[in-house]
């Protein structure tokens, strides 16, 4: 399907006055769209970025007459040279058809690339001449255009980009345009630093501009927890302590890392994974019905569950690093940066108190996968010896072979009254076949040009957030907490088993959920 076709499905199936129908063209917009993404030359860019922004454009959401593309980064380049170190990443050119291979040359005529420094006002001066030229070029009225900046940077250098953008390429979001700005994880080292942080960039922008990615946020399941929990009647009375007797949040990977150990040696599991992705997780998970689907409405929600959390205990923590990490040379000899985790939070309030939330991520484990695991209690007066076969669990799996399914025990068909585990399940790629589900960060893009703060972690959010995991973290840094070595293509830690079992969770022996076939 092409361009143009994607163009006419796409705005034939949205009333003109719905938002949807405005970010597909169907109604004009009184300004021109102008992205820019600075460190355009980085691997972020090229391998997350500028392909969710191709796939926004191919379904109609970056129209072309109203969008133009920036690149800007300090690398000498062309045009035509960035255009050429994106193709690779926007479609395989084996497998792609002649009008996929089209639209990719129709999408990289849509960028301009601008070579400048972080902090000096040179390049960006002439960005935003470029940009102007872009606005003049589409019609828009000055004022009236929106501009939007992705920082595909390091932390480290937010402060003197944000100036620059402050300083030297702001639109007059007073005429009805609008200025925002996209910045990525991690966001800080600890509570101080995220603190400072958030200190310089709300000095220059207001909190409705600010929109902090967590890319987890976009993931179809786990955007598909609100609608779960708060649209299923059957789920309410269950959602609770009197029912659920733990919860795992759990990431793992099957890779180490992979090249980039100096650069994962300065933050570490924690902060890399569990801070953000799992917490996030965990907060959609815990919190309570929002008043409404209002952005606010959903954030304020989620820092009342972050609040709650207790401090996190010594004895609930294991640690550890896989055998062969420090033999990257870019990794210090003497590193104790934890590369697993299991943590277990508390939640002090009514819903949840005496329920433990189990957290867990790793590299170089025995297998990959990100999910939720909800852990029901025992049945009362079990005349089925239900124990044996194992606890009701309700599963969110999020990646990969996205499903849904509840483990629950059954009659083993036959002749016999004997009680087996099986499940009810729903596989995305069997129920949704043909279904592309989009990328997350194609998700958090298009939210960012609707204006739409839901899925971003507000201020206060992000602040809670470092609140619970900066004691321990400064403690691993002073080198008090030391990880247990693992070997690669294991479990992790066997303590870490041995804390899930003290935290009450009963693993279901002999049962292993196997993805249906189409």
């Amino acid at each position: 399907m092409g361009t143009s076709e994607w163009h006419i499905e796409r705005r034939a199936s949205f009333g003109t006055d719905s938002p949807l129908a405005r970010e597909a063209g169907n109604v004009p917009e009184t300004g021109s769209l102008t992205v820019v993404v600075l460190g355009a030359s980085g691997d972020l860019a090229k391998k997350k970025t500028f392909p969710a922004l191709f796939h926004l454009y191919r379904q109609g959401f970056l129209p072309p007459d109203e969008v133009h593309i920036f690149g800007y980064a300090r690398t000498k380049i062309s045009d035509n040279e960035l255009r050429n170190r994106l193709r690779g990443y926007l479609v395989s050119e084996k497998g792609a058809s002649p009008q996929q291979l089209e639209d990719v040359e129709k999408f990289l005529q849509l960028i301009k690339y601008v070579s400048g420094s972080y902090d000096s006002e040179d390049g960006f001066r002439q960005l935003d001449k470029e940009i102007s030229a872009h606005e003049y070029l589409k019609n828009s009225v000055e004022g009236l255009s929106r501009r939007l900046f992705y920082l595909a940077l390091p932390p480290s250098v937010y402060p003197s980009v944000c100036r620059m953008i402050k300083t030297c390429c702001m639109n007059k979001s007073d005429l009805g345009g609008w200025t925002r700005v996209v910045v990525e994880k991690p966001f800080g080292r600890d509570l101080q630093s995220a603190e400072e942080l958030s200190t310089e960039i709300g000095k220059l922008f207001e909190e409705p501009q600010i929109y902090r990615i967590d890319h987890y946020l976009g993931k179809e399941l786990v955007q598909n927890l609100l609608v779960l929990r708060f649209a299923n009647r059957f789920f309410l009375p269950l959602w609770n302590r009197d029912n659920i007797d733990n919860v795992q949040i759990v990431f793992r990977e099957d890779f180490g890392t992979e090249g980039r150990g100096g650069y994962f040696d300065q933050y570490g599991i924690i902060r890399d994974i569990m801070q953000n992705h799992l917490l996030q997780v965990l907060c959609l998970v815990a919190m309570e019905k929002p008043v409404s689907l209002k952005p606010e409405h959903i954030r304020d929600e989620k820092v009342k569950v972050l609040e709650s959390v207790l401090p996190i205990r010594d004895d609930e923590v294991i640690l550890g690093q896989y055998e062969g990490y420090k033999d990257d040379p870019t990794v210090p000899d003497n590193s104790n940066t934890p590369t697993f985790a299991t943590v277990i939070l508390r939640i002090h309030n009514e819903r949840w108190e005496g329920v433990p939330f189990i957290l867990k991520a790793g590299k170089a484990l025995n297998s990959r996968k990100a999910e939720i695991r909800v852990q029901f209690k025992d049945v009362p007066g079990d005349i089925f010896k239900c124990q044996t076969q194992g606890r009701n669990e309700f599963v969110i799996r999020l990646q990969p072979s996205e499903a849904i399914y509840m483990k629950l025990t059954v009659k083993q068909p036959g002749l016999e009254m004997s009680a087996v585990q099986s499940e009810l399940d729903l596989s995305y790629g069997q129920r949704y076949q043909g279904v592309i589900i989009p990328e997350a960060y194609e998700r958090l893009i298009l939210d960012t040009i609707r204006g739409d703060q839901q899925h971003f972690v507000r201020r206060d959010e992000l602040k809670a957030s470092w609140k619970i995991f900066t004691p321990l973290l400064h403690r691993i840094d002073d080198g008090e907490f030391n990880p247990i070595l693992y070997k690669p293509g294991s479990r992790g830690p066997a303590e870490a088993d041995e804390l899930l079992k003290q935290a009450g969770y009963v693993q279901t022996h002999g049962y292993i959920w196997i993805p249906p076939t189409l």
